[in-house]
């Protein structure tokens, strides 16, 4: 590939963006700017895109930034830990992962997770079971144990 070739690809950004909230400060602000994107276009398109979302969770982002500096967005499902502490009601996991536990959620908690997790576009070809593994495992390296 040529060098010319090389820059006219579009630039793929992630970022993790609390739903609703999102400014044109750091993190969104300085990783558009740098591509020349506006950050108050994409704040506000974020924003309304996000409105039904309770305000403030965390929400992974992939912005495709094109060489004209258009963009477009895709917003992914929280992160695991972030359901996880929600249902167990803590704020953060443990230090010690295998040897302390800070909190417990139900096989339910699980299941509804996977299925929340399930309309993720890399996610779709797996199982329910699948995903509710990937979940237990996850809920043990925060110190979270699962109970029947």
């Amino acid at each position: 590939m040529s060098k010319a070739a090389a820059k006219v690809q579009a630039q793929i950004v992630r970022i993790l963006i609390p739903a609703g909230k999102a400014a044109p400060t750091p993190p969104v602000g300085p990783a558009l700017g740098a591509r020349g994107v506006k950050s108050m276009d994409f704040c506000k398109e974020f924003n309304a895109r996000t409105a039904h979302i309770e305000p403030g969770t965390p929400t992974p982002t992939l912005i495709t930034v094109q060489p004209d500096r258009t963009f477009t967005f895709i917003t992914k499902t929280p992160p695991t830990t972030y359901f996880l502490k929600k249902a167990a009601g803590i704020e953060k996991g443990t230090g010690k992962p295998g040897h302390e536990i800070v909190g417990t959620v139900s096989l339910k908690h699980i299941y509804e997770i996977a299925k929340v997790k399930q309309t993720d576009e890399h996610l779709k070809h797996l199982r329910l079971e699948a995903i509710a593994s990937t979940v237990v495992a996850t809920a043990k390296t925060l110190g979270v144990q699962v109970v029947p």
